[in-house]
Parts: C-alpha cells; structure tokens; sequence
C-alpha cells in the first residue's frame, strides 16, 4: 500500500527537489534535442538540470533539520543564484513560488493553488516579450487547472490534474508556434516543467505518470508549415502574448549574471535596459533582493554594464551560440590591413609550475598569475596573440568587470576575444579537454563553455585570520573548504576537510574528480585524497596532478 500525502512537509519538499534533479538528468538528452527555440542551442536540457542541482545544493545547505520554510528558501535562492539559459531562469521563479508558499509550513491543496497562481505572475513579469506555445503558456495551463479545483479536494487529486493539464498544454505548443510547428517538436522547456510536476505526482502519490517520449522527426516526416497570413494569425495564440520578429531572431551571446540590492521597480528598469539591446530578455528574483539576469545579445559587454550600473553584479556568464555570419567573418579583416592567418589562440591565466605544464601540454598559451596580476597584461597577451580569434580562460583571476573591460579593448585592437566562464584551473582544463581548432570559434567557446560550466569546482585553503563564515567562526591555521566561492567547510585538519568537501561536491552525482595539489600540500595528500574516494564512492574515476598553485592547498573539478 502507498501511502499518499496529504500535504507536502519539508521531508517532501526535499524529496521532491532531489526527484526533479533526477528526472531532468535522465531526460536531459531527450529535452536538449527539442530545443529549437528561442535559440536552437541544444542546451534547454542541460540549463534545466543544473538549475535545479544548484537550488539542491543550497537546500542541502540548510541543514538536515531544516524546516519547509528554509527549505523553500533555500532552492528559491539557490536557483536564481545557479539559473541556466532562458529555461532556468523561468524555472528559479516557480521555486521562488514554492518559497512563498511554504513560509508557513507544509502545502495543501489550498497552498498549492496559491503557489500556481504566484508562479504565473511571477513569470509573466520577469519574461520581458512571453511567447506562447513554450514554458509560460504550460505554467499558466497549469495554474488554470488547479484554480478549476475546488479548495477542499485532495492535494493527490490536485497534483494529478495539474500534471495532466501540463501534458496536454506541452502537446499542444507544436501547433502554437511556427518554429515548433516547422520542427514537429514540442517545445524543449515546456516538456521540462511538465517532468517538474510529474516529480510532484511521484512524491505525493508514490506512482509514476505514464508519459510518451520525444524525438524530432526525420526530414520526410516534418509537417508542412503555412506561411500563409491567416496561418500566422492562427498561431499568435491568447492576445497577451507577442512573439514579434526580434524575439525569436538569433542574436550572438547569451549573457547570465546575478546582480544584487534591486528593488522592483529597479528590476524593470534592467528588464528594459537589456531589452534594447537583445533579447529572450528575463529578470528574475529569489525575493531577497537577489535577481538573475539574462539575454541574447551582440553586445555582451553592454548586457554587464547595464546589470553593474544597476546594482552588484556576481557569477557573470557569456556563452557564444552559432551564428552563420559571425562564423563566416572570424577570418575577415575589418581594420583594412593584412588578414590575421587563419586559427584561433587559446590563452589561459594560470598558477603553479605543474599547472602550467598542464595547460601548455594541450595546447594553451599561458599568462603566470602565481600574484595578483593587472588586467593590463592580460590585455597585452591577448593583443600580441598569433591569430585574431583568442579564446580567453580566465580561471578566476580577474573580476568579470575587469574581463569585459580587457574584451572590449582588444576587440578595439583588432582581436576577436571570447571570455569563456572558468571560475578555476580545474574548469579550465575541463574546457580544454573539448577544445577542437577544426570547430567554428563560436561553437569551440560554446562548447568548451559548456565544459566548464557541467565541471563542479572547490578548493581547500589555510585560514590566515579570524573569520565568521556561514559554517562557523574559522580561526588561523584552521583549514577551509570553499565549494565555488562558498566557504562550505571548517577543520582542523586538511584531510578531514578534504574528504567532507568531496563528499559534498559528489553528494548530486559525478563520473570523474580531478585533484590539483597546490604546493602548500603536502607530499601524499593527493593520493591519500584519492584513495578516500576510491572507498567511499565506487565507480568515480580520479586523477591526480601535481598543480604546484599557492593559495589553494588542493582544487577538486567533478563532472
């Protein structure tokens, strides 16, 4: 017999989340291969999955005992802090939502109800252009079943209906919008939400909806599509909704990045802002003054600058997504001079002697930032580069205000420069393991973007001062474990907050955990690292090497 609930606690809530983390995971393929719009990038999927492991990771951050009140807290700031793509940060507002509605204990029926309509609004405002037939027309067939219910149903009813009505409304968005229609595809974000609330269905009801799977359909198999007048109103769908032309246009860079100390009203202000320079616009809030920006833009450096005259920006993200005529000019010269030769540079900041030889042993020039280092000589670097196109690794040394300065310069001088988004040397060397020259330079950061952004990263360092951190006060010699650039862990002895740190890092899943021993570790700490998760997690690959950085005393990259 399944026990069914009758409210969704705090131990539901969690199940529930980790549910989510696992179903996305395992249809992530599926969903990335749907993925035709706004961008056709293949990666709806794959945002949606790491949205939700970061609002995981910081739910897991509360504390085994915490309560659905800090529990919704935590995935709502969690995923707007970790939001990926358009997809995520539509997701971030359902579990702002979720937050609200769970401030005062579990959700019933008539908090669910609640949670739908919040998350309705909540999403029409952060979306600047809604289009129908993607993830805003399901929500609101979701939240338009469960206002049809009457209050006093059964939340197991009510989760049931509502995951019905998002599959239903996810079967129709092929018809109710062109670039769906001409693809034969449900749309990729849509089917996300709609694997979101059969998560919910599991938790409440023990049982599993039965659900179709997707795939695109061969060429011969592609419906027709009517471009006729009459067939283009047809398609418009509910009169709130545009789609005009500049919404589904492709544009260059995907821009992401959380800014800090907005009101509303100073929100829209940045919604508008990035709106006139490009599009599938989104600003979204965790409802603590914390809100994650995003849009497809030419102008990455615009897109940044109009978040930091905002507020404080943090965790800046610029991915590059094919875009044929960027693609066809790379090699061009625009100065009026000699073309460039042919080829791209990829030029890394990094630390340590073994570090270094690593990266050089696959192919990447390297700028030494053992200390601090100028942007200055990152941009002479980058000026003085063989080829015109450089991709650039920056590894955390520098601030994302100082890499858009120094990539505005050097475009100035003639280089087309790409920062990618490594946070350390261990995302770096993850980067480069898919680098490929025989890619087009957009589809090389793209993908090497993508590389460093699935690689998990933390570092172990000595405390030099007296410090209150969000585990506890750390005193000198202490050794912390920093998970991103959270301070996660406190210990008295490194090995110990080695092994707790792993442990975290793994807690939602990884194939492969690279070590980078600093010079501060001693001589078998690497090994005895590896050996601790040889024991305690089979079937993880691990791989040592000697990084020789100061500062960390070990960096970890899980993928």
């Amino acid at each position: 017999m399944v026990d069914v609930l009758e409210a969704i606690d705090a131990s539901a809530l969690r199940r529930w989340a980790y549910r989510c983390v696992d179903s996305l995971t395992a249809r992530c393929d599926e969903i990335n291969a749907l993925n035709v719009f706004p961008i056709p990038d293949s990666d709806t999927g794959t945002n949606l999955m790491f949205t939700f492991r970061s609002a995981v990771e910081s739910m897991r951050g509360a504390g085994p005992v915490a309560d659905a009140r800090a529990i919704g807290r935590a995935l709502a700031v969690g995923a707007v802090a970790g939001a990926r793509g358009n997809s995520g940060v539509i997701v971030s507002q359902l579990l702002r939502a979720v937050a609200e509605a769970s401030a005062d204990g579990s959700l019933d029926t008539v908090s669910v109800q609640a949670m739908l309509r919040r998350a309705r609004v909540l999403v029409s405002d952060a979306v600047s252009v809604p289009a129908e037939g993607t993830m805003i027309t399901v929500l609101a067939a979701a939240a338009h079943e469960a206002a049809a219910h009457d209050s006093n149903v059964s939340l197991a009813t009510l989760v049931v209906d509502v995951a019905e009505a998002t599959a239903r409304a996810l079967d129709s968005t092929t018809d109710q919008l062109a670039e769906l229609r001409e693809a034969g595809v449900v749309d990729a974000g849509a089917l996300g939400l709609s694997v979101i609330f059969d998560a919910l269905v599991e938790v409440v009801t023990g049982r599993t909806p039965p659900r179709r799977r997707y795939s695109r359909p061969h060429e011969h198999e592609r419906p027709t599509v009517d471009t006729s007048a009459s067939g283009a109103a047809e398609c418009a769908g509910a009169p709130e909704f545009t789609s005009g032309s500049a919404y589904g246009r492709p544009l260059g860079y995907e821009v992401i990045y959380v800014v800090h100390g907005l009101d509303d009203a100073q929100a829209t202000t940045l919604r508008q802002a990035l709106s006139d320079i490009g599009d599938s616009v989104v600003v979204a809030g965790d409802g603590s003054g914390a809100w994650s920006a995003h849009v497809h833009t030419t102008d990455p450096g615009g897109a940044v600058d109009r978040g930091i005259a905002a507020g404080d920006v943090r965790g800046v993200r610029i991915s590059c997504f094919g875009l044929a005529e960027f693609a066809g000019a790379a090699s061009l010269d625009t100065h009026g001079g000699a073309p460039l030769s042919v080829g791209r540079d990829i030029l890394a900041l990094v630390a340590g002697d073994g570090a270094a030889d690593l990266y050089v042993q696959e192919g990447a020039t390297v700028v030494r930032c053992d200390e601090a280092i100028d942007s200055s000589v990152l941009h002479r670097a980058i000026v003085g580069m063989k080829h015109r196109e450089v991709l650039v690794l920056p590894n955390g040394a520098l601030s994302a205000q100082e890499l858009v300065a120094v990539g505005a310069a050097a475009r100035a001088d003639g280089k087309d420069v790409v920062m990618l988004p490594c946070s350390a040397m261990v995302q770096g060397l993850a980067a480069l393991a898919v680098h490929d020259p025989a890619r087009a330079a957009v589809d090389d950061a793209f993908t090497m973007s993508e590389a460093a952004a699935g690689t998990r990263w933390g570092s172990l360092r000595i405390a030099q001062v007296r410090s209150l951190t969000w585990v506890g006060t750390c005193e000198p010699g202490d050794c912390i474990g920093l998970a991103g650039q959270e301070v996660v862990i406190v210990a008295a002895r490194p090995l110990d907050a080695g092994c707790r740190l792993l442990d975290q890092l793994l807690a939602t899943g990884g194939e492969m955990v690279t070590v980078l021993v600093g010079a501060q570790a001693s001589e078998d700490f690497g090994a005895r690292l590896a050996e601790y998760v040889t024991g305690a997690h089979p079937g993880v690959d691990v791989v040592v090497y000697t990084g020789g950085q100061p500062g960390d005393l070990v960096q970890f990259g899980v993928e």
